[in-house]
C-alpha cells in the first residue's frame, strides 16, 4: 500500500539531540526491515533493534555525527545517519588501497543507516534524506555498506549514483554486504 504524498519535512539533528530519537529510529528501521526482525541469524549477524542501538550511540562520538529525519504531516516515516571518517577505519584494510586514491585522501561521509517505513517508500524520501546528509557533511565521496539481497535498496543507491567498490564483512563470519562508494561533487544539490 502506498500513501498518497503529502508535505515531508527533513530535520536534521547532531550528536546531542539523538538519544531521545533513538527508540523512534529503531522502530522505522524495524518497519523498513521486517525480514530482519525476529530473524536470530540476522541478530547473529547484528542486524537487528538492539544491535542498532549500540551501533549509534557507539557512532555519536564521531565529530560531525549528522542523523536527518522525515517527518510527514507530524509522523517520522524516515531516518538516515552519517558522519565525516577516515578511509582506513571506513574501508579496512582489505578494501582501503582497492579504492580511488581520492576517496583514502578527500572528506569521507560513511553513510551508516537510510531507512523509510514501506508506506512512505519510492516517494523520493530517501533521496531527500539523503541529500540532507551530503548538505550536512560536505564530503567529497560517501560510502554505505548494503546486503546484495537489499533490491530497493540497491536500486536506490544505484539511482544516487553509488557504485560497487567490493565485498565487505563488518564482523568475522557476518554476513557479506557490498560496499558502495560515490564521488559527491555532482549530487550535493538537493531532489527535486
Amino acid at each position: 500500500m502506498t500513501i498518497p504524498r503529502t508535505d515531508v519535512v527533513i530535520r536534521t539533528y547532531g550528536p546531542g539531540q539523538v538519544p531521545p530519537l533513538l527508540d523512534l529510529v529503531a522502530d522505522i528501521w524495524a518497519d523498513a526491515h521486517p525480514e530482519l526482525v525476529d530473524n536470530p541469524g540476522a541478530a547473529t549477524a547484528g542486524l537487528s533493534v538492539p544491535a542498532l542501538h549500540r551501533q549509534i550511540t557507539g557512532h555519536l562520538k564521531w565529530q560531525g555525527f549528522t542523523m536527518v529525519v522525515a517527518y510527514a504531516g507530524g509522523t517520522a516515516v524516515g531516518f538516515g545517519y552519517a558522519f565525516p571518517c577516515s578511509a582506513t577505519y571506513w574501508f579496512g584494510p582489505d578494501l582501503v588501497d582497492q579504492v580511488p586514491q581520492d576517496a583514502r585522501t578527500e572528506r569521507l561521509m560513511g553513510l551508516c543507516e537510510l531507512a523509510v517505513r514501506p508506506p512512505w517508500q519510492s516517494q523520493g524520501i530517501g533521496s531527500r534524506l539523503h541529500a540532507g546528509l551530503l548538505k550536512a557533511i560536505a564530503p567529497k565521496w560517501s560510502s554505505l555498506l548494503a546486503l546484495p539481497s537489499n533490491q530497493r535498496g540497491q536500486d536506490l543507491y544505484a539511482r544516487l549514483g553509488y557504485e560497487y567498490a567490493g565485498p565487505y564483512y563488518n564482523q568475522p563470519g557476518g554476513p557479506e554486504f557490498d560496499l558502495l562508494l560515490m564521488r559527491t561533487d555532482s549530487r550535493t544539490a538537493s531532489p527535486q
